[in-house]
């Protein structure tokens, strides 16, 4: 039986593009409430394995799970090794990402499709063969967008994959709602981790500076872990469907 200390205590996550900056904390939070975390990557072996050590220095349980998500194979093979492993699944998240940042008239086709496949194909494809296992368990599927999804970008790669989510998320709600399983989606706004080189900090303030933030400040990795937690949480057990927009206030729409 869960508490407030420990709200998803012998519940199990797994969690998309868990190796870095969004992906990291989210795993780190939820392994404080009390999951057993599945750090997926598709290849960056050395930082997954920093994140479930990290984890487990503090007496949490993590798994490393290198998959291509956008592959069908790799991606049922994925779920059925966390099955194996711990016996259930009760959190998807899904944050993993191939930005493409190419204009009109540079985009081919191919890299367009890249941008589609990790994140829009590996949405759908969680989604076929973890759905199975969160109707054992009522569980959840938390999609993280992005700003950019709904209010545009020059280049069209990313925010058309993260736009999608959006539909497929409340397709998800409306399709599993019945059987218990709830499906929301998280849409960050300017975020700055620690580990990001002045370069990357200094492009996005650029793009949305402090002063048209509310808040007056860009987010932190840690924040979106934050509303995660809370959005897979029990006291989010009425909520389903829903895109929240964690931007600080410099979007607000629906």
């Amino acid at each position: 039986m869960s508490s407030r200390q420990d709200p998803l205590a012998g519940q199990v996550a797994l969690v998309t593009g868990g190796s870095r900056r969004i992906g990291r904390e989210i795993c780190l939070r939820l392994a404080r409430d009390g999951a057993a975390v599945a750090v997926n990557a598709r290849a960056s072996l050395s930082e997954a394995e920093q994140v479930v050590q990290d984890i487990e220095k503090v007496g949490g349980r993590a798994m490393i799970a290198l998959a291509d998500i956008s592959d069908e194979a790799a991606n049922k093979a994925l779920i059925e090794s966390i099955i194996q492993r711990y016996g259930r699944l009760d959190i998807v998240v899904h944050n993993a990402v191939n930005r493409e940042h190419g204009s009109f008239e540079s985009l081919d086709l191919a890299a367009f499709r890249a941008a589609q496949a990790v994140v829009v194909d590996g949405a759908f494809l969680l989604a076929k063969h973890a759905a199975p296992e969160l109707v054992k368990t009522k569980g959840s599927f938390v999609f993280i967008s992005g700003a950019t999804a709904f209010t545009g970008a020059k280049g069209p790669g990313t925010p058309t994959a993260k736009s999608a989510l959006v539909g497929l998320m409340r397709s998800i709600a409306v399709t599993y709602g019945a059987l218990g399983v709830r499906a929301n989606l998280i849409s960050p706004g300017r975020i700055e981790a620690e580990e990001d080189a002045e370069e990357r900090k200094a492009e996005l303030s650029r793009g949305r500076p402090d002063h048209l933030i509310p808040l007056r400040r860009p987010g932190r990795p840690q924040e979106i872990a934050n509303v995660v937690a809370a959005v897979a949480g029990p006291d989010f057990s009425y909520v389903t469907g829903q895109v929240i927009h964690a931007t600080g206030g410099f979007f607000m729409g629906s």
